[in-house]
């Protein structure tokens, strides 16, 4: 790999947000097609997703999957809409028309410049997860 190829891939990300869903299929769909992540991999059947990964763009992902009614034998009992993120974006303005069209989608910040910099907005999922938006990339190491 040359250094233009290697300053231009992502690194692949060490750090895994996970989220489980009352209807994973759609919960997809949504953050997809309407708020920009890209579907890596996704296993399961029908209605049934045992594993999802959504990359971003921008580097970094999340891993989704299924809620099931398993009761205490749940090893990893995450209850839908219980999730919150902040996603680095260039084009939060854009996300936010997206995403505020979509059916179920409640905006609950509007898009805001914070003192420190970050233009950002926040909202909550079809199935209620928090997720702001924003360019604040965080303070340098």
């Amino acid at each position: 790999m040359n250094e233009t190829t290697t300053s231009k891939q992502a690194p692949a990300p060490t750090v895994w947000p996970t989220l489980r869903a009352k209807d994973a299929r759609a919960m997809i769909r949504f953050l997809v097609d309407v708020v920009g992540f890209e579907e890596t991999a996704v296993y399961g059947e029908g209605d049934v997703v045992q594993h999802c990964e959504l990359s971003w763009p921008l580097g970094g992902g999340i891993m989704l999957g299924s809620a099931p009614d398993r009761g205490a034998d749940d090893r990893w009992a995450l209850q839908p809409g219980t999730f919150g993120c902040y996603v680095v974006a260039d084009d939060v303005d854009g996300i936010y028309e997206r995403v505020k069209a979509a059916p179920g989608v409640t905006i609950i910040t509007e898009p805001t410049d914070t003192d420190y910099g970050n233009h950002e907005f926040a909202m909550r999922d079809p199935e209620g997860n928090l997720w702001s938006f924003g360019t604040y990339r965080g303070e340098p190491r």
